[in-house]
C-alpha cells in the first residue's frame, strides 16, 4: 500500500504548488487542511485493494464508462467496474449523491476500476469489438456484469479534476466481455438513428426524462449524431457539452418570458460549500462567482480568499468560461427552474468553498447543489439591498466584496434601465 500512496503523492504534489505532500505524507497536515485528501482516498483504496489484486476482474458495472483526453485523438476508453455484483448503480449516478459525505463519495468511486484500451477517437470503428462493448455498456439501463482482463494488476493513481468524478485504480486492458442488458429507450433511439443530430439527440433524451449523467455517457462514446460525424468524446468534454446544449435549449425560450416580480434568494449548504442564488426582476443575465477559502483544493497555500467569476448578459457569451464546466452546469440548472415557471430573471450564483471541501468531486457537485437549492422556498423581497441583507446573514463574505468581483451586480447597480424611467 505504501507504493500506492507514493504514486498518489507523485500525482498530486504539483497540485499544491510545493513538495509538502512528500514531506508530510498525511501525518503533519502541513498543507493546513483539516483532513488530508490523499489519506481519504488512501483509506478508500485500502478497502478495495485486496479485491482487485488480480489481472482478471469481474463485477457489475453501474453501468459506467470513461473516455480519456490525453493524446487526443488517440485516447484510452474502457469500462468502470467494481469487484462486486448486484445493484451498483449508485456508484456512477451523481443524481443520487446529494447528502453523501466526501468520504462516502470517494469510497464509492474508488470501488470502480478503470480499464484502458487505446483507440483513435475519430476512427474508432477500426478498434473492433471492444468499441461495441463500451458503447453498449454506456447505453444500458441497469447494472450489467462485465469481465475484463488486464495486462497487469490495476494500480491506483490519484487524479484531482474539478470537471469529472474521482475514480479509482486502473490498468491497460487486453479485452472485455459484457453481459446482456436492456438499452435506455431514448438513448437507443439516437444510437440507431444516424440521421439525427447530436444536439437533437441530447435534447430528445433530456425532455423524455433521461438522467443527464446517462446522456453524458452516451454522448462520450459516439452513439449520437450524424453517422459521418460520430466520434468518441473525452468524458471531461462530454459533461460540459451536454450541460451547454441543454442549457442553451432551455434558454432559447426562458430569455423571452416575462421577468419575475421580486428579488429572490435561494440558499443551500453541502460538503462545506455554501450557496446563495440571487434572482433579480430583470431580463436574462447570468453570473457564477466562486470564493475559494485558504486550505481548499484550488487555494491550498493561500493566505486570503481567492475569488473567480464569469458572466453573460442578454446576448450570451461567445468565449469559453474560464471558470470551466461549473459555469455551464449551473446555468443549465437555473434555466430548468425558469423554464418550469415560464419566467426569466437576472441570476447571480454565489459560492463559498470552505476548508472542509478538501478535494474536488466533479461538476455534478455544482449542478446538483444548484438544483437542490432551487427546490427550497426562497427568501423574497422588493429591493436588492434587502436581498443582500439576507445573503449576508448566510455567507461570510460581505456584499462589497461580491459586488467588486461581479460584472452583473456592478452593471445592475450603476446602469439605468428602461424600467427606471417608466417607474418615474
Amino acid at each position: 500500500m505504501s507504493s500506492f500512496f507514493d504514486s498518489m503523492v507523485e500525482a498530486t504534489g504539483s497540485g499544491t504548488g510545493s513538495g509538502l505532500c512528500v514531506v508530510c505524507k498525511g501525518s503533519k497536515m502541513l498543507c493546513g487542511k483539516e483532513r488530508c485528501p490523499l489519506m481519504v482516498k488512501f483509506y478508500s483504496h485500502s478497502r478495495t485493494a485486496p479485491k482487485i489484486d488480480f489481472r482478471d476482474l469481474q463485477g457489475s458495472s453501474p453501468p459506467a464508462v470513461f473516455v480519456g483526453r490525453y493524446g487526443y485523438p488517440k485516447v484510452d476508453i474502457g469500462p468502470l467496474l467494481p469487484p462486486e455484483f448486484g445493484d451498483t448503480s449508485v456508484l456512477d449516478t451523481p443524481e443520487m449523491w446529494m447528502g453523501k459525505s466526501i468520504d462516502e463519495i470517494t469510497d464509492m468511486r474508488f470501488r470502480l476500476v478503470r480499464g484502458k484500451y487505446r483507440i483513435d477517437a475519430r476512427n474508432f470503428r477500426k478498434a473492433g469489438r471492444i468499441v461495441d462493448d463500451v458503447q453498449e455498456l454506456a447505453l444500458t439501463e441497469r447494472p450489467v456484469d462485465v469481465e475484463a482482463s488486464f495486462t497487469e494488476k490495476p494500480r491506483g493513481r490519484l487524479v484531482l479534476d474539478d470537471e469529472v468524478q474521482p475514480f479509482g485504480p486502473s490498468a491497460r486492458m487486453e479485452g472485455m466481455r459484457t453481459g446482456t442488458g436492456r438499452f435506455q429507450r431514448y438513448l437507443e433511439r439516437s444510437y440507431y438513428d444516424t440521421d439525427m443530430r447530436a444536439r437533437d439527440a441530447v435534447i430528445n433524451a433530456y425532455e423524455n426524462g433521461t438522467l443527464i449523467s446517462e446522456i453524458q455517457k452516451a454522448f462520450s462514446v459516439a452513439t449520437m449524431g450524424l453517422d459521418r460525424n460520430r466520434r468518441f468524446v473525452p468524458t471531461r468534454w462530454s459533461i460540459t457539452a451536454v450541460d451547454d446544449i441543454i442549457g442553451k435549449h432551455l434558454l432559447s425560450d426562458t430569455k423571452y418570458y416575462d421577468t419575475i416580480g421580486e428579488y429572490r434568494v435561494y440558499s443551500w449548504e453541502q460538503l462545506d460549500n455554501r450557496w446563495c442564488i440571487l434572482m433579480m426582476p430583470t431580463t436574462w443575465r447570468f453570473e457564477l462567482i466562486e470564493a475559494w477559502y485558504p486550505d481548499t483544493t484550488w487555494n491550498p497555500m493561500g493566505k486570503q480568499i481567492e475569488i473567480i467569476s464569469d458572466h453573460e448578459f442578454y446576448e450570451g457569451r461567445k468565449d469559453y468560461a474560464k471558470i470551466g464546466g461549473c459555469y455551464y452546469a449551473s446555468r443549465m440548472a437555473v434555466n430548468e427552474l425558469l423554464s418550469e415557471e415560464k419566467h426569466t430573471a437576472g441570476v447571480v450564483i454565489l459560492r463559498e468553498a470552505h476548508p472542509g471541501y478538501i478535494m474536488p468531486v466533479g461538476v455534478w457537485n455544482v449542478r446538483e447543489n444548484v438544483r437542490a437549492a432551487l427546490q427550497t422556498a426562497p427568501f423574497k423581497t422588493d429591493t436588492l439591498s434587502k436581498a443582500f441583507d439576507h445573503i449576508e446573514s448566510i455567507m461570510d463574505i460581505k456584499r462589497k466584496m461580491w459586488v467588486a468581483h461581479s460584472g452583473i451586480l456592478r452593471d445592475f447597480t450603476v446602469q439605468r434601465r428602461i424600467d427606471d424611467y417608466v417607474a418615474q
